[in-house]
């Protein structure tokens, strides 16, 4: 059995967290083989609810099933969907399961995905979210009706330390804490100087930050990220390199830039570990983990 993530947070050691997507469809074959291939190698798998506002199988089936197998899940619940009902049913039907970690998220707009004619709901924000499931601690839910039994999460947020500006993400992150975000799971961080001056902040809480790394596969993705992605700034050192890599192995370079960069973090002791998103190369996960000594 897995070691309880609650209980890898409070040992003090870096913790390494990844991510697997659910497939749009009923074939999962591969994503069982990420996986397996995964479970053994970091304490928690995160699995993305309908990840860009698009449609995919539910993060609570594939965590279900991440469980199932060995695995220590972290269930990604989103509010775009789902009203305060639906959100707590879920909670409970997680927790008879077997699941007790949460990552709270608003979620993406929906115009960005693949249903844009859909239904926004956003009954919740991540924030209330998190106060909704420290309720359910208690024996109440949000209309303050009693629960039968007393369910216990080990919630979790996010934080963009690379916004900008970045006042309105320390406000968002003082409520995620004060509302009971016990670890945080950040957006992608290439400047490891900003991220510095970010922790300095963020030290004064007692919370657990685990820095995101996404994996680069090309110049164009640290470009189009640049671009288009809001919190994501790849500096021009990092795409000078990407660029400069020969034909065929600029995939090779992203893997030595993440690995790098979680070598830096682990041995500067710079935060409590580190959240991988390889988005749809997941099988490179154990690579990036072994080159940075870490596996």
């Amino acid at each position: 059995m897995p070691r309880p993530f609650k209980d890898v947070l409070e040992s003090g050691e870096f913790v390494i967290t990844a991510e697997v997507g659910p497939p749009k469809g009923v074939d999962i074959e591969e994503m069982l083989h990420h996986i397996d291939l995964l479970k053994d190698k970091v304490h928690a798998l995160n699995v993305t609810d309908n990840q860009s506002s698009v449609m995919r199988l539910s993060s609570l089936a594939i965590s279900h099933l991440i469980h199932e197998r060995g695995g220590e899940p972290i269930l990604q619940m989103t509010c775009r969907d789902r009203n305060r009902m639906a959100l707590e049913a879920d909670a409970l039907s997680a927790y008879i399961l077997g699941i007790r970690n949460v990552l709270c998220l608003t979620g993406d707009y929906i115009s960005v995905g693949d249903h844009p004619e859909a239904k926004p709901v956003f009954d919740l924000d991540s924030v209330l979210l998190l106060q909704t499931l420290r309720k359910m601690e208690t024996g109440k839910d949000l209309a303050d009706n009693d629960l039968a039994g007393n369910p216990q999460f080990c919630a979790g947020a996010i934080v963009t330390p690379e916004a900008n500006p970045l006042e309105p993400q320390l406000i968002k992150f003082e409520k995620k804490v004060r509302a009971g975000s016990e670890f945080f799971q950040t957006q992608a961080i290439y400047d490891i100087e900003k991220f510095k001056r970010f922790m300095d902040y963020a030290r004064k809480f007692d919370v657990k930050i685990m820095a995101g790394i996404v994996l680069l596969v090309s110049a164009g993705m640290a470009r189009y990220m640049n671009k288009n992605v809001p919190g994501i700034f790849v500096p021009d050192i990092l795409i000078e390199r990407m660029s400069k890599a020969k034909k065929g192995e600029a995939l090779k370079v992203g893997i030595e830039i993440a690995s790098e960069q979680i070598q830096q973090l682990r041995e500067e002791n710079i935060c409590d570990g580190v959240h991988i998103m390889a988005i749809g190369k997941e099988a490179l996960v154990p690579e990036i983990l072994a080159a940075s000594g870490g596996a």
